[in-house]
């Protein structure tokens, strides 16, 4: 029987600018530096920073019981009582297109069947959140854009774990200029409750327009977890229905953008009235396609979230080519 732990985030700052023992962190994200030689699971996001911000920040998922270390296949992860960090970070010149499947759809599959059978070693068989890294992901191969192809890995992974995908995780899946693929995931021994938004079609619901699968990810999670609940909203852009709006104007699809995480908001907040999630009471990631886009977006931004709003913003391509931007966040009612 495993403990409860509390989790507790830090947001991005400059390595080093923060002090926490060895025992207390679950994992690392470091954005727009490549720094994997860490005694912890450590996502390297290849992605420009953006912004006067220092030319890379970290941001630490870490915990009130001590974290022990451990490796499962290609996993590198952590453990710290009923919470469970891991970092997956595959070169796609290993593989080779098996049966009809490319190199990333081989790819995608095996990192999710080893994220899966490692959260069954470890009896923590519920993911809350999923960041997923591909390079070039609006790239054409095969006849296939790379971010199809990725989908089609990671669904049969989910249909053979028999995972059925209406639970999905939170998740996003951006675009590197070049790196290898990276996954990082945040999962524990008790479920997650998915969140939908109503004003768009379940991501795992999309028509075959958009690819022979769907994508496997939930709009947002929300997770109880020792007196706390966490809200993760995954990457959100600005879509109604299915169908990207606002195509070419990159304000206008920030501010739906944030429309829909209010919705968001609204639809947890009906789950867990008494300490309601605000839009100021969040972390965020910005993605911006365009570098030229940061100053735009980051007005656009401001004028919802304020001065004092957390938000660090990247470059990255985003999962559809006519999408200029796309925001995550999470944080605690």
């Amino acid at each position: 029987m495993y403990p409860d732990t509390r989790l507790h985030y830090t947001p991005p700052h400059p390595p080093g600018s923060v002090a926490l023992t060895h025992e207390q962190i679950l994992g690392i994200c470091r954005l727009g530096l490549d720094d994997q030689h860490q005694p912890w699971p450590v996502q390297s996001v290849l992605m420009p920073v953006l912004g006067p911000a220092t030319a890379s920040l970290q941001e630490v998922w870490h915990t009130s019981l001590p974290a022990q270390d451990g490796r499962f296949g290609d996993v590198h992860y952590r453990r710290a009582g009923n919470l469970l960090f891991g970092v997956i970070t595959l070169e796609e010149a290993q593989f080779a297109g098996q049966d009809g499947s490319t190199a990333l759809q081989t790819l995608a599959e095996r990192a999710y069947r080893q994220l899966f059978a490692l959260l069954e070693q470890q009896q923590c068989l519920h993911l809350w959140r999923v960041w997923n890294y591909i390079p070039r992901i609006n790239v054409e191969e095969h006849g296939m854009e790379r971010y199809r192809q990725f989908n089609i890995g990671r669904h049969q992974a989910f249909a053979g774990s028999q995972r059925p995908v209406h639970g999905s995780p939170a998740a996003c899946a951006l675009g590197t200029a070049s790196g290898p693929v990276s996954i990082a995931f945040l999962a524990a021994n008790s479920a997650a409750l998915p969140i939908e938004n109503p004003r768009q079609v379940s991501a795992f619901a999309y028509p075959q327009q958009y690819g022979p699968v769907s994508p496997t990810f939930s709009r947002a999670a929300l997770a109880g977890q020792s007196g706390t609940q966490w809200l993760f909203i995954s990457g959100t852009a600005s879509i109604v229905g299915h169908l990207t709006v606002h195509v070419g104007d990159v304000a206008a699809q920030t501010a739906e953008t944030f429309a829909n995480i209010a919705i968001l908001l609204e639809q947890a907040n009906r789950q867990q009235p008494r300490q309601p999630f605000t839009l100021a009471g969040l972390d965020y990631r910005v993605y911006i396609r365009h570098a030229a886009d940061y100053p735009a977006v980051r007005a656009a931004v401001l004028a919802r979230l304020g001065e004092d709003s957390r938000v660090v913003y990247v470059q990255a391509d985003i999962c559809r080519a006519d999408l200029l931007v796309e925001i995550e966040a999470q944080g605690t009612g």
